[in-house]
């Protein structure tokens, strides 16, 4: 059966010369059994009329911000409800719009509304391309975990050969295929992550803690319900928006992450510990704000602090784990070993002493270590095209007979 057969897709358009190309791409998503509603800018309709689609897809189509009566409401609604919102062909300006979160046109609007899964195939210039603010927008919006189909090279409307043609139809077709294939792939499934630093408090003012910005938990719990699972996510103190849709936990200390996770795991199939815990917290905690006092020095007592994921090993009933490793030398060493210690399914390495990557950067460069021998270094990239790679990795796992949960006598 097609992975397209009763899915509901919002088409934006707008104004490029490849928006012709937009109703044959309608057509094809047709025939593999979407039904396709439409939206326009516009510039879309300097190219193609609102009419053409209408009569190609059967539904009205959302072209002007302020229609008479509530029909404008009543395509916004419509749109929201959605499987996948895709915008092609994707003009530098309408990107532009949607990674500045303007919302004055029916497709910026409809971006700005929804919350599901999000497609778009860019078709511009190949000078529009290369230029710098083009590629800031388009890493902005991977960012923000959407699928972008690139232009391939070939000869431009404006007689120019280069990157920047609209991607071929049967290419982007696949992609909105494999997009929404992957967007209930994790249906039935229960994801538990942690994310961001911990803080151990010194006094009533002060506190240990470390550089965690929490974006590769927040990224994998976004992307898990983004593909159908169930997520709950347990964060220490961010400057983060919690993902939509996602239950949020929030804690700062570690024993309070400790009880959460204990207390939170029981039902889960996968637990992802990405948060950067403390190892050591002060032994005993100031009542009052401590004061200089001439020249004297500050000396702390620390213990340490609970060690989670060794409590979770112990468990009977344990779900798939993966834990993170931050190290700043012998690397692969070191997260081997955690893994052995601590004895986890998974285990993602990665280099905090490297510029440009880790701690509050939107990019990192891992290494994912099932053992000793299984090995996969990745390149470089965005946190959440990570989080997408490495819920790929974990799904082979968690495969089971229908409604049951490996190792579990529980129905989906």
């Amino acid at each position: 059966m097609d992975v397209l057969k009763g899915k509901r897709i919002a088409l934006g358009v707008s104004g490029g010369i490849a928006a012709y190309k937009a109703a044959e791409l309608l057509r094809l998503m047709q025939r593999s059994g979407a039904e396709v509603s439409v939206i326009m800018t516009a510039g879309a309709k300097q190219f193609v009329t609102p009419l053409t689609f209408e009569a190609l897809s059967g539904n009205p189509v959302y072209h002007e911000i302020f229609e008479e009566g509530a029909g404008r409401m009543e395509h916004i609604a419509s749109a929201s409800k959605a499987d996948l919102l895709m915008v092609a062909p994707l003009t530098a300006n309408t990107l532009a719009k949607m990674a500045q979160g303007l919302a004055d046109d029916p497709v910026s609007i409809t971006y700005s509304a929804f919350s599901g899964p999000v497609l778009v195939a860019p078709a511009m210039n190949d000078q529009m391309w290369a230029h710098s603010a083009v590629r800031d927008n388009i890493r902005t919006l991977k960012a923000r975990g959407v699928t972008v189909v690139p232009p391939e090279s070939g000869e431009l409307a404006c007689g120019a050969i280069g990157p920047g043609r609209l991607a071929e139809l049967d290419t982007i077709l696949d992609a909105v295929k494999s997009r929404l294939a992957q967007s209930i792939d994790y249906k039935g499934k229960r994801v538990l992550v942690t994310a961001g630093p911990t803080r151990e408090p010194i006094d009533p003012v002060r506190f240990i803690s470390n550089h965690s910005s929490g974006k590769m938990g927040y990224a994998i719990a976004d992307k898990a319900r983004l593909r159908g699972a169930e997520v709950t996510l347990i964060s220490g103190p961010t400057a983060l928006a919690p993902p939509a849709g996602v239950r949020l936990l929030s804690c700062e200390r570690v024993a309070e992450m400790r009880d959460l996770v204990l207390k939170n795991i029981t039902d889960c199939d996968v637990l992802v510990m990405t948060a950067a815990v403390g190892d050591f917290a002060p032994r005993e905690i100031e009542k009052e704000k401590i004061k200089k006092r001439g020249e004297a020095t500050l000396t702390l007592e620390m213990t340490q602090t609970p060690d989670i994921l060794k409590e979770v090993s112990t468990l009977e009933e344990k779900p798939f784990v993966v834990g993170f490793a931050a190290e700043s030398e012998n690397i692969l060493q070191s997260a081997l070993e955690k893994q052995e210690r601590k004895k986890l399914d998974m285990i993602v390495a990665n280099d905090i002493s490297a510029p440009g990557i880790g701690f509050q950067s939107d990019d990192n460069q891992v290494t994912l270590i099932s053992g000793p021998d299984e090995q996969e270094t990745w390149p470089r990239m965005l946190k959440v095209e990570i989080a997408d790679r490495l819920l790929d990795r974990i799904l082979p796992s968690l495969k089971a007979p229908l409604g049951m949960v490996p190792g579990r006598e529980r129905p989906l």
